[in-house]
């Protein structure tokens, strides 16, 4: 049983074989795979998953905060496991989307909600930007 489906059935959420799927593709995913996505790759897995079950199964996920859903600007969601924290950086070309971690940045948000007499407790950053061309 992978981390993700502990932390589903911890929540009380059933484990049906079609869920174990969607959760398998999640845990695979490498990128930031949308519905359709994440659709596609478990029709090949299992070709009795529908796209509603996908939909329900991720907008239960999202709601747990088992996983976290992005727009990136795109009119269409991306999903990612809510593993560890990362910012994103959206390449407006191409639509590559590069995670990263920065402890400085981490320290500033701290500080910036102190200073507004806040403790942080949740945020989302997210970059956007076109690549440098070198002349």
């Amino acid at each position: 049983m992978s981390d993700l489906e502990h932390k589903c059935t911890a929540a009380g959420l059933k484990m049906t074989e079609q869920r174990r799927v969607i959760l398998q593709v999640l845990d695979t995913s490498e990128d930031h795979p949308s519905v359709e996505d994440v659709y596609e790759r478990a029709k090949g897995i299992d070709s009795s998953i529908s796209i509603a079950t996908v939909y329900r199964t991720l907008n239960l996920l999202d709601e747990l905060d088992l996983v976290i859903r992005h727009e990136f600007q795109e009119g269409y969601s991306r999903y990612e496991v809510n593993w560890d924290h990362h910012h994103h950086l959206v390449d407006l070309e191409t639509g590559e989307v590069i995670e990263f971690q920065n402890e400085e940045l981490e320290e500033i948000k701290v500080k910036i909600a102190r200073e507004l007499g806040y403790e942080l407790v949740d945020h989302r950053l997210e970059l956007y930007g076109k690549k440098i061309k070198k002349s």
